[in-house]
């Protein structure tokens, strides 16, 4: 080994080192922020908020590490790839000793611990996220993207955790304060959060061992009009036929009619959007998955004119493109065209808006 690939491999030996010691502090703060919050130790969640400073300080320190590891070696393919996961990871491990500080300091707002229903669910996340971040952290100390892939999933396990918390604590009566219980909630966000970030250093994991980014999101859209019969049903055909790499798209109709409407059946198939064996679908057998849908379109009156309650990460939109005309009236083909046009125009604007330039 030359001298100067022995002064890189020291370099990025003592990078690793300062990595893993900072994520041994925010994963040992997250455990001391939950055991502050559940035996109600003020001491403890007040000295885990001043830990978080030295912390800060070694995030700092790495930080100009990496950057003073760039400037001297001038890395190229791997360790470029390595150094630039490390940068991102740091902020990651950053962020989740804020997460902890912000436990504590809700849990000094509390008048009392959680009870022992909840405090079941604290320390199942909170051992669910710790070891989500200790897993990712390995992965990327083995540079092993297939560890790192495994730990992603364990992400949805937090999310489910917390959407059940939060049905829980909203349907609590009287037995903690409006405050109170939007104290308790901040406190599952954040470990929630916890979980996100390891999924972010499992990302890093896979770029700096594979150079293999991020895959593009796919984001599902649901359109909603009267019956499916129409202007629904053809503004998902358009998105499936245009854009079948950035989104996913489904319709449905607060009724489902009979069959589709014959003049846009026949503007869908003389534009390349074959219908056949597709039949027009209600509402209601997909109310359960609407928090999947990253976007609900309603293509006639207001999305909660549909819904009780929009899910929390749901968009919801309202595009107005007037009421699609009879069959039977002498202007039909000539509206369903204009339809078919503006209903082009709103899709390239929405999928570019989620995805960037780039798409066509």
């Amino acid at each position: 080994m030359s001298h100067y690939e022995a002064r890189l491999q020291r370099d990025l030996d003592q990078i690793r080192e300062d990595l893993v010691a900072i994520a041994t502090l925010v994963e040992d703060a997250v455990r001391d922020a939950v055991h502050a919050l559940l035996s109600g130790n003020r001491e403890q969640a007040y000295a885990c908020v001043l830990g978080d400073l030295p912390v800060n300080r070694a995030v700092r320190k790495l930080d100009k590490a990496c950057l003073a590891f760039i400037a001297t070696h001038l890395p190229t393919a791997g360790p470029l790839r390595w150094v630039s996961a490390v940068m991102r990871m740091n902020i990651a491990l950053e962020r989740i000793g804020d997460y902890a500080v912000t436990i504590c300091r809700e849990a000094v707002q509390l008048p009392r611990p959680p009870g022992e229903a909840l405090s079941r669910k604290l320390e199942l996340m909170s051992k669910e996220s710790r070891q989500m971040l200790h897993q990712s952290m390995q992965a990327f100390a083995d540079l092993n993207a297939e560890a790192a892939k495994a730990t992603m999933v364990m992400a949805d396990r937090a999310e489910d955790i917390f959407e059940a918390v939060f049905e829980e604590l909203m349907g609590a009566d009287g037995e903690w304060s409006k405050r109170d219980i939007f104290n308790l909630l901040v406190i599952f966000h954040e470990l929630e959060r916890v979980s996100d970030q390891a999924k972010n250093i499992c990302e890093e994991t896979v770029f700096a061992a594979t150079g293999e980014g991020k895959p593009p999101k796919t984001y599902r859209v649901l359109f909603l009009d009267e019956d499916n019969a129409g202007i629904g049903k053809l503004a998902e055909a358009l998105g499936r036929k245009g854009y079948p790499h950035y989104m996913t798209f489904a319709s449905a109709g607060r009724t489902a009619a009979s069959d589709f409407d014959p003049v846009m059946s026949e503007l869908a198939l003389g534009r390349g959007m074959d219908l056949n064996g597709d039949t027009p679908a209600a509402l209601a057998p997909i109310e359960a998955e609407l928090g999947g849908y990253h976007v609900i379109v309603s293509l006639a009156g207001a999305v909660t004119d549909y819904m009780e309650r929009v899910p929390f990460h749901t968009v919801a939109l309202q595009w107005d493109l007037g009421r699609a005309p009879p069959s039977n009236t002498p202007n039909a083909k000539e509206r369903w065209d204009a339809i078919q046009r503006e209903l082009a125009v709103r899709l390239h604007d929405l999928v570019e808006l989620m995805h960037g330039e780039e798409v066509k």
